[in-house]
């Protein structure tokens, strides 16, 4: 698949670097990093399209749409390095710190842009492993989760110590540590190299997004196991009969007929969708499915008050 590159503001790049270096800028430096990034995408889609060709049109297309993002951060970060020069090249007289707190601030949220760009990535190689969404259905799901669980917990752990290995006052040592670790040495170099921020290691919200997701998963581990564990549950108003289907992850509503479009719509837009192959209602079976089905039937309550 031909791959797809976008233009970066080469000139403005060595405005950019002049503004906030006394080195001089290489020429094409910043399309070359550029293409680094979106190279690694198309390689991995190249990867994948060859083992699995059915996934081939999806993948191709996520690392056009990964090259058209990564263009728009590299440019946007070009501009943001033009708002203000670094002190050390303006000198400290008259110097607009409040301009500088602007470009600081536009630089966090263009790298939060990065890194939902990133998760693209994330999602291709989790395409390659065979390790995508796990479904609350899959008969294995809780399996699957532990799984994913431990996996986070490891690189939590491997974080933490890497963060204490680049801290470490005797540098040696910590990269010794680094490379106990599995690190490279291109890897060592890429931790200790500081951000735009100054920060090296693994950033702090690297650890809280990772500890987030672990939360998010045990909490998801323990939801599946006392539903599971309650079995299918089936039972009736005056509008529907509800089963709660442990085995496909669903809360149904099956009703006697066809509901009124009314019906319909207060259904909708509570999340329930209609499956001709279970002949219901229903929507995957969690506590927020559960509040849902208790607006429906009091939204219904109304209107047959009405």
């Amino acid at each position: 698949m031909e791959r797809v590159y976008y233009s970066i503001n080469e000139a403005a790049a060595k405005t950019a670097n002049d503004m906030m270096s006394f080195s001089d800028y290489k020429e094409g430096s910043k399309t070359a990093e550029y293409k680094g990034y979106v190279d690694r995408a198309y390689e991995l889609a190249d990867k994948i399209a060859s083992a699995r060709p059915d996934q081939a049109d999806r993948v191709y297309s996520m690392a056009a749409r990964y090259s058209k993002r990564m263009a728009e951060y590299t440019n946007r970060d070009i501009h943001i390095g033009c708002m203000c020069p670094s002190v050390m090249i303006s000198g400290a007289g008259n110097f607009p710190v409040r301009k500088k707190e602007k470009q600081n601030q536009a630089w966090d949220k263009n790298y939060q842009f990065f890194n939902e760009t990133q998760a693209i990535i994330a999602k291709m190689e989790s395409i390659w492993r065979g390790k995508e969404i796990i479904k609350s259905s899959d008969e294995d799901a809780i399996e699957k989760l532990e799984e994913r669980l431990e996996s986070l917990k490891d690189i939590q752990e491997r974080m933490k110590a890497a963060n204490k290995a680049i801290r470490l006052k005797d540098t040696e040592k910590g990269n010794e540590q680094l490379r106990d670790m599995g690190y490279s040495d291109g890897q060592i170099k890429e931790l200790r190299e500081p951000d735009f921020c100054g920060r090296t290691g693994y950033p702090d919200y690297a650890l809280q997004n990772n500890n987030a997701n672990i939360h998010r998963i045990e909490g998801r581990i323990k939801e599946l196991q006392v539903t599971k564990e309650r079995g299918t549950l089936e039972t009736e108003n005056q509008f529907f009969k509800i089963v709660e289907n442990t085995e496909a992850m669903r809360l149904q509503l099956f009703f006697d007929g066809k509901p009124d479009l009314e019906v319909r719509e207060v259904l909708k837009s509570n999340g329930f969708r209609w499956a001709p192959s279970q002949n219901a209602w229903q929507r995957q079976l969690t506590n927020n499915a559960r509040y849902a089905l208790k607006q429906v039937v009091d939204k219904l309550k109304e209107l047959q008050e009405a």
